[in-house]
C-alpha cells in the first residue's frame, strides 16, 4: 500500500511539473506576441534612423553610368560625412536631386507599400526625381572637351578608364571651356553617349552645374545583386 500511495504522489507531482511548464510556455508565447509590435517599432525606427543619417539605398534606373552601373543595381550612399562637411570631389559618384528640368514627367507611381518601405529605408527609394553621375569638376574649375576629346580640368587631361567601351570623352556634345561657380559641380556620365547631364543643360539655372546642397551622398558600393557587389572607388 506504501509503494502505491507513493506511486500515486509522485505522478501527482509530475502532473504538477508538467502543467507548470505548459503555462510557463503559454506565457512566453503571449508575452512574444505582445512585445512584437514594440520590436517592429523599434526596427522601423532604427531604419528610418540610418537611412535618414547614415545610409541609403538607391535603385539604377538607366544606362546612363554604364558600364560602372548596370539599371537595376542597388547602391549605397554615404549621407554620413556630408553632415561634418565633406563636399563633393572630383571622380566620385555621386546622388544628387533633380535641379529642375533635368528628368522626365514621372508616369508611374509607386504603391503604397513601396512608399513605405522607401520612406523608412527598408527598399530603394522610390522617388524618382534623384540622379546618380560622376562629379568630373568642382567649385574654382575650368572643365571643357572639344573633338573626340579628352575631358580637361584646369587644362589637364582626365584619365577616364571607367568610360563605356566605344564613347567618346566628348560623346556627341563637345563643351567648354565652362568656369564651375564656387560651391557647385559638374556632374557627367560614364555612358557619354547616353546620359542627359552637365553638357545638356548649360541653358539652365547654373549653366548646367549642380548646387552641392542638393547633392544627397556618395555611393561608395553596389550592393545588389549580388554577383555584382563591388566598391565604387573615387576616380582621379
Amino acid at each position: 500500500m506504501k509503494d502505491l500511495v507513493a506511486g500515486k504522489r509522485s505522478r501527482s507531482r509530475g502532473d504538477e511539473t508538467d502543467d507548470g511548464t505548459a503555462g510557463e510556455r503559454r506565457r512566453k508565447t503571449r508575452s512574444f506576441w505582445k512585445e512584437l509590435p514594440i520590436l517592429i517599432g523599434i526596427a522601423l525606427v532604427l531604419a528610418l534612423v540610418i537611412k535618414t543619417f547614415f545610409v541609403q539605398a538607391f535603385s539604377i534606373p538607366s544606362g546612363s553610368m554604364q558600364n560602372t552601373l548596370q539599371p537595376g543595381d542597388r547602391v549605397l550612399v554615404d549621407k554620413l560625412t556630408p553632415w561634418f562637411g565633406s563636399k563633393p570631389q572630383r571622380g566620385e559618384v555621386v546622388v544628387f536631386h533633380d535641379p529642375g528640368g533635368w528628368l522626365p514627367e514621372k508616369t508611374e507611381e509607386p504603391n503604397a507599400v513601396q512608399k513605405v518601405l522607401s520612406f523608412v529605408g527598408l527598399m530603394p527609394s522610390t522617388d524618382e526625381k534623384d540622379l546618380i553621375k560622376r562629379v568630373i569638376a568642382v567649385g574654382g574649375d575650368t572643365v571643357e572637351c572639344s573633338g573626340s576629346g579628352p575631358v580637361k580640368v584646369n587644362g589637364k587631361a582626365m584619365d577616364e578608364s571607367f568610360i563605356h567601351p566605344g564613347n567618346t570623352p566628348c560623346g556627341d556634345k563637345p563643351f567648354g571651356p565652362v568656369k564651375v561657380p564656387k560651391g557647385r559641380i559638374w556632374v557627367m556620365g560614364d555612358h557619354r553617349q547616353d546620359s542627359q547631364d552637365s553638357r545638356y543643360h548649360q541653358d539652365q539655372p547654373g549653366g548646367g552645374t549642380i548646387d552641392e546642397d542638393q547633392v544627397i551622398g556618395r555611393a561608395f558600393v553596389v550592393a545588389w545583386p549580388v554577383n555584382r557587389w563591388a566598391p565604387l572607388p573615387v576616380s582621379r
